[in-house]
Order: C-alpha cells, then structure tokens, then sequence
C-alpha cells in the first residue's frame, strides 16, 4: 500500500494553519528519517517484556509521610489479593452466582498486583492461565480462554430473540464465564454458563482484558481542566492528522470519567464497586444487586436458591475494632489502588540510554504524543501529599478517540461510540503481555499497526511511523518497552 505523507494530507485539508501544520510536521519527520538513513536494515522487532529490576505494585513512595496511609494501602492491598467463596464464612463472601474469577489479582497480575492479564508463569501452582482453574463439569472452558491466552472477560454486541437469531437491541454488558453450581459452598444453586458457542457463531462476542491500576490515584486527581486545557492545545497539528477525541462524561454530575476501556467509570470507588459486582458476582454499597442473565431477568430473576447471602455482601463493618474490618472491601479496593506508584521507566533498558532516547523524541515527532500525553499534573489532595500537585506521566489525555473498523467492539459506553477508546495510558507498557482493549496481541509493532484502520483517528500517525527506517522504528520500540 502507497501511503500518502503529512505533507499531502495537511496540503489537501482546507485551511492556511492546517496546511502550515502539515508541513511543519512532515518536515519533523523528513529530519528524522535523514538522521539515520544509513544505521539499520534489519526489521524493527518488539524486544519483549522488560526484564530487570522492576518496582511495580509498590505504594507512592511518600504516603509514609501521611498517617494511616501504609497501613490501609497494605489492608487494601491484602482484599485486592483475597480469594472470595460464596458463602459460609465471616468475611469475602458473595461469589457469584455468575463471575469470571474470585480474587481482584488473578485477573490484575502482570508483573505485579494491579497490572493487566497475566501469562501461564504468573501462575506455576496452576500453570496456566487463572481462569482456567474454574472448568469442571458445570463449567465448560469458552473457546476464547486458553493456557497462554490472556484473562477476558465476555460482552455480547446484542440480546437474541426468543429463537436464538440476533436482535436488534443493543446489549453490550459483561456475560461471565462461570457459574457456582455444583461447588460445595453453592448450596442447591443450579444455573448454567452462557451458549458462548451459539454467540460466537453469530459474531456477537467481544472481548476486553484488564486494565492496569498503577498510578490511577494520579489519574483520578488529574482535574478536568486540565484535560480540557490538553485537550485544546496543538489544535493545527492534530486537525492535520486528523485527531479529535472528546472526553467521556459522567450521566451524574456531568464531570469527565476516566477509568476503564471507554473511560466509563467515574471514580476509583465506582470502578471497583462495578467490578465486584460484575467480574466476581459480589453485590456492594454501590451495586447493590445480584446480576441476572436477561432470560433469568424476565422470568422473574435468579433462582431463590441461588441468592444465598442478604444484600450487600460487601458493606460497612459498625463495629469498630482493631481487626480492620472497617470500611467496605470496596473502599479499600479504592484505597489501594489510588496509593499504587506507577512504575518507574528505565533509562538503559532495553536498547541502551541513546536508542531510549531517540524513541522518546521519535514518538513527539510523529505525532503520538498528541494523543498519549506525556505527562499532567493533579491537583490538591485531601488524600495525601503524595497526590498533590505532582506530574502524572501517564502518556494519555484521557480522552476517547476513534479508532476505526478494525479496533471496534460495537458497544457504546457513555459517550463513547462502538469505535471509540480512551487512549490508553502507556506507564508501566514495558512490562505488559497482552495489548489492546480484548488482548488480541502480544507484539507491540503489530499493536501499533492495529491502530491503523478504516476511520481511525490514529491512520496519519501510523503511516509516519512505516516512513521511519528500521533503526528509528527500533529506537521508538526499546522507548516504549522502557516505560
């Protein structure tokens, strides 16, 4: 395919500065590709998941300094790992009746917890993927989870009609993988998986994997001004290579969302209250209510004897005590990860100091940074000072940009359309297996390239990056791989 250069796409937009602005930026990356024509004529390749000493799943390193702070980061960090049953014990109950696994970290893993999907190693008293520990006779594996896979859980585009053909009646919530029927701790509860074949064959699965917490204390304190001031800046040079983006926004109050694959998700608190109820079947003070499938919804809800415990299951402990037992594992959820550091980027790996720096100059000037921010900062924090007016250099706006037929999913989350994805913060990509929204790569050049598509927003950017020669492309992946 003969791809066309800045230049003529800034050339052919309508107006003086965007044609300005596509000439400044061809001209950007005519210097890059001449500054080192000569180095390299080997393929670019993604050097793999960094390796090294690495200090993810730490706490920011000043929340010593702000009593209490440690003591409930290490609370909440301890639920964050905790393995829930269903019923017949003081504390993490509520299991199901459907979920896709019982502990935050089996899901939230790689390389520590409050990461992304782990690998087979992560797990070598499993020795596969942690989901996979749930198949039996009443769970049978969907097609989709494997032993190198990643973890994902599974969204259907539309309900079906009463025949089993799709409708059209858009769906898009979460349909869990796993049932507790038949587990000791279930009692009589007999409810089946979802026809996850029968749905696969109609093309009405998408899948997503989990997001990465680390730093989403910064991410929250980041105030909406901000990203609206980030979000105005460099006007000419993405109207040149045609980025927009918008940001997601809260039904509530009408604030900016930020967490999540769609930044659909408000706040911490909301995000892990959504998630206990959704991913592990845990109702909370927030989500207050046990899931039904639609068919077990119309007739009435689930099954008596599958609602084993009162409502919530996650709530606040009155009894105050040195156990502590108070407040809610939601809260604490929240608490640990909004005290969770980002990782901190290497300078020498991999690639050496040059190659990483090279990369990071590379990635401005063909224009990914214009949509993966480097860096913002947050605002006052009654929390602690390690939030307070600090750099979050969390390389995205946290806007929701399209990103064309090949990435989209089909599902409408707010204010973000069936093609549209937060940009997706990059700290801590070094050390990631599986990349995209439902994990369908482990390769960071085929990543890139993915981004590339019919309506994506991403399209000028990508075709710059196939105009780099070999050693600039290699330079701007051992930059990313340092993050």
């Amino acid at each position: 395919m003969q791809h066309k250069s800045a230049f003529v796409s800034g050339k052919n937009r309508s107006g003086p500065r965007r044609k300005a602005a596509g000439i400044a930026i061809f001209t950007v990356v005519l210097l890059v590709a001449g500054s080192g024509g000569a180095l390299a004529q080997f393929a670019a390749h993604d050097p793999g998941v960094r390796g090294g000493n690495v200090d993810s799943g730490q706490p920011l390193s000043s929340i010593s300094q702000t009593p209490g702070a440690s003591e409930f980061f290490i609370n909440g960090q301890n639920r964050f790992n905790a393995i829930d049953v269903v019923s017949g014990q003081p504390t993490n109950i509520g299991l199901g009746p459907r979920f896709n696994s019982n502990q935050c970290s089996s899901c939230h893993a790689q390389p520590a917890s409050g990461g992304s999907s782990p690998t087979a190693s992560a797990y070598p008293y499993l020795g596969n993927n942690p989901q996979m520990q749930f198949a039996n006779t009443n769970n049978v594996l969907p097609s989709f989870i494997t032993t190198e896979g990643p973890v994902r859980e599974a969204r259907f585009k539309f309900f079906l009609n009463r025949d089993g053909s799709l409708s059209n009646t858009a769906d898009g919530g979460v349909h869990d993988l796993f049932v507790i029927t038949g587990r000791s701790d279930a009692g009589s509860c007999s409810i089946k998986q979802p026809n996850f074949a029968h749905h696969l064959a109609l093309n009405n699965v998408i899948f997503r994997v989990p997001t990465p917490v680390f730093g989403a204390g910064l991410i929250e304190n980041i105030p909406d001004e901000t990203i609206f001031a980030n979000m105005l800046s460099n006007e000419s040079l993405k109207g040149a290579l045609g980025i927009s983006g918008h940001p997601n926004r809260s039904g509530n109050d009408g604030t900016i969302t930020r967490f999540g694959w769609k930044a659909q998700n408000k706040s911490l608190e909301i995000f892990s209250g959504e998630a206990y109820n959704v991913e592990m079947g845990v109702t909370n003070e927030l989500f207050s209510n046990e899931r039904a499938n639609p068919d077990e919804a119309m007739r009435g809800g689930l099954p008596a004897n599958c609602t084993l415990n009162p409502t919530p299951e996650d709530g606040m402990n009155f009894t105050a005590s040195p156990n502590s037992a108070v407040p809610s594992d939601v809260a604490q959820f929240a608490v640990f990860m909004r005290l969770l550091a980002p990782p901190t980027p290497s300078t020498t790996s991999p690639g050496g100091t040059t190659s990483i720096t090279r990369g990071k100059a590379a990635f401005s000037s063909i224009g990914c940074a214009l949509c993966h921010t480097p860096s913002m900062t947050t605002a006052s924090s009654t929390i602690t000072a390690a939030l307070s007016h600090v750099p979050a250099n969390l390389y995205s706006d946290l806007l929701v940009h399209h990103m064309g037929t090949n990435l989209a999913d089909g599902v409408s989350q707010g204010n973000a359309g069936p093609d549209e994805f937060r940009t997706a913060p990059l700290w801590g990509l070094g050390q990631r297996v599986f990349f995209l929204h439902d994990g369908r790569s482990k390769d960071l050049v085929d990543t890139i390239l993915q981004h590339a598509s019919s309506g994506s927003e991403a399209n000028r950017v990508i075709n710059m990056y196939r105009q780099l020669n070999s050693q600039q492309q290699q330079d701007l992946l051992n930059f990313l791989r340092s993050l």
